[in-house]
């Protein structure tokens, strides 16, 4: 098969099926393609046989794919051989910062969020020697799921043939003209970028952040300043990689889940020329404004309707007091049918304080498939962090493509411990059918339903009806939600209760 021949329902490695062509430049197409054995989309570059940089390209993406980190877009496959070669990756959805730029400049805090996560994104990268070289706002998104993802590490500068002799210097640099373009929602180069207009000059140079958009922060215009207009230092030191950039905003709050209406056919917009991009154009969650609490009438009763409504707040005290000296008497002698009903299990509940406890260890659990449910992200569900989440692989209807009956997350507990209850944070979109299990072995047949929340969505409490005791507690998704197009179960976050070890 040649590239040149390529076309929609073009089959790759057995397993791609090619469906719509995304864009095309300079020999290299982006399809958006599906992936017939997960039931799920991808993003695929294939290449014309006279494109010059195959080679670079395959091998750049080949190392991309050991990257664990995921704000890094994943890369699954990539060939090269006489008949074909291409690269396919993570099909990604949401907005670009080009996308978030439209109606203006960001909160201030907000773009600092976005760069600051992008940062220690590409300090992972730069711990494996893998640099991007060409960042700009169309490679910083805000997916669907309420995270940050950078797309292109490695594998755009290998396709535009870009190398350099300060890799980290040139990605810092990057950083900061992300974080300025975020703050003032101009672009600080000779021209426009993705629709930003050039930033203002001054004296033949670039303003900075506070010089064009009021309420900048000074520290963040000094970060700026730093990373991206050497100009303007003024004798401050210049960060000099993404890891300096990280660490200069390690204070700032990061991007959180914001409920989000969507609609229910997301468009596709447009795409990085690495990785394919849904863009969901997404309205703002509307709340109506809380209608004014009614006026209360001025007082103005005569003094006997005052000295009336003193009689009867003194009576009424009197009667309470009177009902709870009875109350007391009862409470302090009960019967012997009221002590003979009064279990164990309540006395020991009542005297045993409720407190979360910490699994030692998370995976993403598919038993029933290839054993592979985002294992890299599972982690992310108990760090304590309610930005981070894992979630699901995607699928094609909400009964996972009718290709399993269930799959999800299960937390190793270390030991065997009695379970309260399980709160878990999943996505803000309903539709959801979860289930507690519990059980002393990692085997789903060893692991006992114990609760089910059906519809579920945000936090949802999942309590035992009786008694629960194992070290394995398993999370698990019969039912999934719509998520742009496609069907995800996803967990922020997960808290056990116990009311103390087994």
């Amino acid at each position: 098969m040649s590239t040149s021949a390529v076309e929609p329902g073009t089959r790759l490695a057995e397993r791609f099926r090619l469906e719509d062509r995304v864009s095309e430049s300079d020999g290299a197409t982006l399809w958006k393609a599906i992936d017939e054995i997960l039931a799920r989309p991808v993003a695929v570059h294939t290449f014309s046989p006279d494109f010059p940089r195959v080679h670079e390209v395959v091998t750049a993406a080949r190392a991309a794919s050991r990257l664990t980190d995921p704000r890094l877009t994943q890369v699954f496959d990539a060939a090269e051989d006489d008949k074909h070669a291409y690269v396919v990756s993570e099909w990604v959805t949401g907005e670009t910062l080009t996308d978030l730029l439209a109606s203006g400049p960001l909160e201030p805090e907000r773009a600092a969020g976005l760069v600051a996560e992008a940062a220690e994104a590409l300090a992972h990268a730069h711990q494996s020697q893998l640099y991007h070289l060409c960042l700009r706002p169309s490679h910083l998104v805000w997916t669907t799921g309420n995270t940050v993802k950078v797309l292109g590490v490695a594998v755009d500068a290998a396709m535009y043939g870009l190398t350099t002799d300060q890799p980290a210097l040139d990605d810092a640099e990057g950083l900061g003209r992300l974080l300025y373009a975020g703050l003032t929602g101009h672009w600080p180069g000779d021209e426009e970028e993705g629709g930003l207009p050039a930033a203002p000059m001054t004296d033949g140079h670039f303003c900075t952040p506070r010089q064009v958009t009021a309420g900048v922060p000074g520290y963040l215009d000094t970060v700026t300043v730093r990373a991206c207009l050497p100009e303007a230092r003024r004798g401050q030191g210049a960060l000099s990689s993404p890891s300096e950039v990280a660490e200069s905003l390690a204070d700032v709050a990061r991007p959180m889940p914001i409920p989000i209406a969507y609609p229910s056919t997301p468009a596709v917009a447009s795409a990085s020329h690495t990785e394919g991009l849904d863009i969901a154009h997404r309205q703002p969650l509307t709340i109506p404004p809380r209608p004014p609490a009614p006026r209360r009438p001025p007082s103005g009763g005569s003094t006997l309707n005052r000295v009336l409504m003193t009689l009867v707040v003194l009576l009424v005290i009197a009667a309470v007091g009177v009902g709870a000296w009875t109350v007391g008497r009862s409470l302090g002698s009960p019967t012997d049918r009221e002590t003979k009903s009064a279990s164990p299990r309540a006395s020991a509940s009542a005297s045993t304080p409720v407190q979360a406890i910490k699994p030692e260890k998370a995976t993403g659990f598919d038993p029933l498939g290839d054993n592979d449910e985002k294992p890299e992200k599972a982690g992310l569900a108990i760090d304590g962090k309610p930005s981070t989440f894992w979630e699901t692989e995607g699928y094609t209807s909400a009964e996972l493509g009718n290709l399993k009956k269930g799959v999800g997350l299960l937390l190793d507990m270390g030991k065997s411990v009695q379970i309260s209850d399980v709160v878990a944070t999943l996505s803000d979109a309903g539709g959801a059918t979860v289930e507690l299990k519990v059980g002393d072995s990692a085997d789903l047949d060893s692991l006992k339903t114990v609760a089910t929340a059906k519809n579920a969505a945000g936090k949802t409490t999942l309590k035992p009806a009786q008694a629960a005791t194992g070290q394995y507690v398993l999370i698990w998704f019969t039912r999934l939600p719509a998520d742009a197009g496609e069907f995800h179960g996803t967990i922020y976050e997960v808290v056990v209760h116990s009311p103390g070890s087994a």
